[in-house]
């Protein structure tokens, strides 16, 4: 469990940046993590069936069209942070455990 204890957490424009005690490094972007949000509004939308109604063009709020930033981040608990979207999203608790997960998946996905 100490390997998920992150020694430095750091956000840019574009991403955070985690650096591990074991040394792993992973820097996963805004956008990608609010693709992975894990709340129940954004699971439930994953699960639902694609039919006709996926070629519409979806109707985008002004926040929703404008390019994705973070508006803050705050830690819950020892176990997990919630980041504030600038599309107004607000319910993703994510945890130390899911973002190693994210970090791991991301790179094993990376070309070498």
């Amino acid at each position: 469990m100490s390997d998920l204890i992150p020694e430095k957490l750091q956000g840019d424009a574009e991403a955070l940046q985690i650096v591990w005690k074991d040394g792993q490094v992973h820097r996963l972007s805004w956008r990608f993590l609010r693709d992975h949000c894990p709340c129940a509004n954004c699971r439930a939308e994953d699960d639902e069936p694609r039919g006709e109604e996926s070629s519409l063009l979806p109707v985008l709020s002004p926040a929703e069209a404008q390019p994705l930033r973070v508006l803050g981040m705050k830690p819950v608990g020892n176990y997990a942070y919630a980041i504030q979207f600038s599309d107004g999203h607000t319910s993703g608790i994510f945890s130390l455990e899911y973002l190693r997960r994210l970090g791991e998946q991301q790179a094993a996905a990376r070309p070498s």
